[in-house]
């Protein structure tokens, strides 16, 4: 693992060129930023660094971040290009923070407080990555919170996403059906880490069909599949106190303002509004107003209906 000092290191050139995206930075600015930075005495470290140690911390951005600074000899900068903005994953980066940060802190139980939660089965990760990239099939025990047995299931793994600390995999259950075809395309369905165990991964390789998992849950809130409708437009109204919280944090890439102002903040959404939106709506009580479509809005009001006649009774 890297280093307090080259994570904090890697983390503030990141910032740095993050902010200055339209010029970037030379080399002498990402020094003097981070002497700046260093030179804060709560950092409680000391900066090491020289053009050797940054081809280093290039190297380091992008083997934990996934990003790669590109130089531009015209402007002598040093730059993140547009593209790799939009596929940098930042949470990964503050895991690696929050790693570290509970290294230093581990001895001293009164300064960060973490929440008490069962396993998330994060410890089958890197068998999965390794199936999904071999294409191997794998076996595991599953027990679905809709069923009140485990059961055994074989499965083509596709890809992992992560929801609301839980991690999934998505994967389609594997069929001995020769009119199978990798040209058909497939819809993935979600399998909690949290859920499994005696993970197998096993020798058989599957051949893997149409599956675009980014564009089928771009149109997504959470991990429940649309179902094949359509996504829709939706205008939610929240207060303007919650509305400061619902610009810092969007509730989904597609999110557009259309009123922002000291009563109200207005949002669109382009989604399927499926069961796990309806709960993120629902969480936010007399907070939020679901505008249109009616549909939905028809939809809220009565799960409100419903909760109102459980507590009359």
């Amino acid at each position: 693992m890297a280093k307090n000092e080259q994570i904090l290191r890697i983390k503030f050139i990141e910032i740095l060129l993050k902010e200055r995206k339209d010029k970037g930075a030379s080399y002498q600015e990402i020094e003097e930023y981070l002497e700046e930075k260093f030179a804060d005495k709560d950092l409680g470290e000391d900066l090491r660094f020289s053009k050797k140690t940054f081809e280093r911390d290039k190297k380091a951005i992008a083997e934990i971040l996934g990003v790669e600074i590109s130089y531009s000899r015209k402007k002598n900068a040093y730059y993140i290009s547009d593209e790799e903005l939009e596929r940098s994953q930042d949470n990964v980066f503050d895991n690696l923070l929050l790693v570290q940060a509970y290294r230093e802190t581990k001895d001293k139980t009164d300064i960060m407080f973490f929440e008490d939660r069962k396993s998330r089965g994060l410890h089958h990760l890197h068998g999965l990555v390794h199936a999904i990239i071999n294409r191997k099939l794998i076996s595991v025990r599953y027990h679905s919170f809709s069923m009140e047995d485990e059961k055994t299931v074989v499965l083509e793994p596709y890809a992992l996403k992560e929801f609301r600390y839980r991690w999934y995999l998505l994967a389609k259950e594997f069929t001995k059906d020769a009119s199978d075809s990798p040209d058909l395309g497939v819809k993935v369905k979600a399998y909690g880490l949290d859920r499994m165990t005696e993970l197998e991964i096993k020798n058989t390789t599957f051949k893997r069909k149409k599956c675009d998992v980014a564009e089928e849950y771009s149109n997504l809130f959470g991990i429940i599949s649309g179902n094949g409708h359509a996504p829709e437009d939706i205008i939610l109204s929240f207060d303007a106190h919650q509305g400061q919280y619902i610009k810092s944090l969007p509730l989904h890439h597609s999110q557009e303002i259309v009123t922002d102002d000291e009563n109200e903040l207005r949002i669109r959404l382009k989604l399927c509004p499926t069961y796990d939106f309806k709960q993120e709506i629902l969480s936010y009580g007399e907070r939020v107003t679901v505008i249109s479509p009616e549909s939905f809005r028809n939809e809220i009001a009565g799960e409100y209906r419903r909760i109102l006649m459980k507590y009359a009774n």
